[in-house]
C-alpha cells in the first residue's frame, strides 16, 4: 500500500461518516432476500470511495462479475465531493450534471436516483 500524504487524506471523522453512511446504503439498496444474486459493495482508495455492483457470472455462478457504479472523489484542500460515473472501458468520466458538493449526501442521492440512467442504466 502507497503512503499517503496526511495533507492528502480524508479527515478521519469525515471518513468514518461517508464510510457509515455509505454501507448503509447498500443494505437498504440490496434487499435482504436477492443478496445471493445482488450485492452492492464499495472500496475506498486514498482520498475516493468506489461503488460497486456485483452479480454472479450467467455461465460460473460460483464467480462473482463487477460493475462500477460511481466514484467519490475527496478534494481536501476545497473540501469538496466530485462524482464520477464510469464508461464501458472502465473509465472514470466527471459527472457533468452536478457540481461538486461539500456534502457527500448530495452525491449520492444524485447516484440513488440516477436522473440520467448512468449509473444503473
Amino acid at each position: 500500500m502507497s503512503q499517503q500524504r496526511q495533507s492528502d487524506a480524508i479527515p478521519d471523522a469525515l471518513r468514518a461518516q461517508v464510510v457509515e453512511r455509505l454501507n448503509r446504503y447498500c443494505e437498504e439498496r440490496v434487499p435482504p432476500g436477492i443478496r445471493d444474486k445482488l450485492r452492492l459493495e464499495w472500496t475506498m482508495r486514498e482520498a475516493s470511495f468506489t461503488l460497486t455492483e456485483r452479480r454472479p457470472h450467467f455461465v460460473r455462478r460460483d464467480e462473482w462479475t463487477e460493475s462500477k457504479v460511481a466514484q467519490f472523489r475527496y478534494d481536501v484542500e476545497a473540501g469538496q465531493w466530485t462524482l464520477f460515473c464510469c464508461d464501458r472501458d472502465s473509465k472514470w468520466h466527471e459527472y457533468l450534471e452536478l457540481a461538486p458538493s461539500s456534502h457527500f449526501e448530495t452525491l449520492l442521492a444524485e447516484v440513488n436516483e440516477d436522473p440520467t440512467g448512468i449509473f444503473w442504466g
